[in-house]
């Protein structure tokens, strides 16, 4: 009842003042006023992050830090395709519940692990108002519990990478389980297990770690990599896993590329003799991923130079996985160039790839304003050198977003 009165409070006063509600406390003194203002400031921070669950009145978040660490609900549904039409699925390290819950609507039963108390009831609460009645929530240490798990096809784990001090972790070592000493134990219980890691990660370093992996999926969101989804099945070890990179563009397209890493080592290396008529700069998950050889192999593009990862063709290549750009002008780059620059490009949108200064360093040498329709990229070319190329969107691509 109790419960039902704060969730009718918070629905009543979403639009209010925060401050203001924490001055008047004292008028409401059956409302618990410091989590419900919690309460209505996390809904405003994740709102774009997680719209189905702020939409539901019935949804308590534990806490702030639950609420940013866990996925988007555009990760957890990608999530959907590695579980559907499983029988059981294991969450290990549910916290806030947003994957435990996209992955229970494609199978049978999932079963919800979490140590933290509070993080379990707000999971059961959460999981009856967004009806899910197929999931199980479990309390405790899931290495602990490992045993008394019913059968399941797959297990879902998020390694915790916060210490001490709320310090982030990206070492697979450092976080919290151990993946790398669960996962053969894991394997023995489970045809397959993914893990969820940091976007930081190395990806052939966590690799050399976790041996069995089959597929790694480098998940990005309006150009940010977000995740990083470690796939491993027993009797994995020794295949050659495929790398996945995925990335939904502001516009909510999906960019797909796959590759193996011995196809990225196999790949030519020859840069563009010159700087042809388009630009291409490849999205996030491909550039996390490192298919820096294969892509031009696979799109027909040619790099500028081998560490720029920028790309040029004379052909419009439309289904370029990143941003497209036609060619107006380079330049080469210099301090007297930068001195003039802003009479001729007065705005523009900065980037650098391969050059020795930053793009706001570049900005505050130039004076170009940030911004409006021109793009001016800072980059190194194998012929030129170090040069400043002018471009626009193609007109054949005024409709895709900018920032796609």
């Amino acid at each position: 009842m109790r419960l039902a009165m704060t969730l009718q409070f918070i629905r009543e006063h979403a639009g209010d003042d925060l401050n203001r509600l924490l001055l008047n406390a004292s008028r409401y003194p059956e409302v618990d006023m410091p989590f419900v203002v919690e309460q209505i400031a996390i809904r405003r921070q994740v709102r774009e992050k997680l719209p189905l669950w702020c939409a539901n009145e019935g949804v308590i978040f534990p806490s702030r830090l639950a609420a940013e660490q866990s996925s988007s609900e555009q990760a957890a549904r990608y999530k959907q395709r590695l579980a559907a039409g499983l029988v059981h699925v294991c969450d290990l390290t549910g916290g806030m519940g947003v994957d435990s819950f996209f992955l229970s609507r494609v199978v049978e039963r999932l079963t919800y692990i979490e140590r933290n108390g509070a993080y379990c009831d707000a999971a059961r609460q959460n999981f009856a108002a967004l009806n899910a009645p197929n999931i199980t929530v479990w309390e405790g240490d899931a290495a602990a519990l490992l045993p008394d798990l019913p059968e399941t096809g797959l297990f879902y784990i998020d390694p915790a990478r916060r210490g001490k001090g709320d310090k982030r972790l990206f070492a697979l070592q450092d976080c919290e389980p151990d993946l790398q000493r669960l996962a053969p134990v894991l394997l023995e219980r489970a045809p397959a297990v993914v893990a969820k890691l940091s976007p930081m990660a190395d990806i052939s370093h966590t690799l050399s770690l976790l041996p069995a992996t089959v597929e790694v999926h480098v998940l990005a969101v309006r150009n940010e990599v977000k995740e990083l989804l470690f796939v491993m099945k027993r009797g994995g070890e020794g295949r050659a896993p495929v790398i996945r990179c995925v990335h939904f563009t502001t516009a909510g397209k999906e960019e797909a590329f796959s590759f193996l890493a011995e196809e990225e080592k196999a790949a030519p290396s020859r840069p563009a003799p010159r700087l042809m008529a388009y630009l291409y700069e490849p999205n996030a998950s491909i550039l996390k991923a490192g298919a820096f050889k294969r892509i031009a192999f696979c799109y027909g593009v040619e790099k500028l130079h081998v560490n720029s990862h920028l790309y040029t063709s004379d052909r419009l290549v439309e289904d370029f996985p990143g941003r497209i750009f036609e060619v107006e002008e380079a330049f080469p780059f210099s301090g007297k160039r930068c001195k003039t620059l802003a009479q001729y490009i007065p705005q523009a949108n900065i980037t650098t790839r391969n050059f020795p200064l930053t793009a706001e360093a570049l900005r505050q040498r130039t004076k170009i304003r940030d911004g409006g329709e021109a793009y001016l990229f800072a980059t190194t070319t194998a012929k030129e050198g170090k040069v400043l190329i002018k471009c626009r969107k193609p007109a054949a691509l005024t409709n895709r977003p900018s920032g796609s």
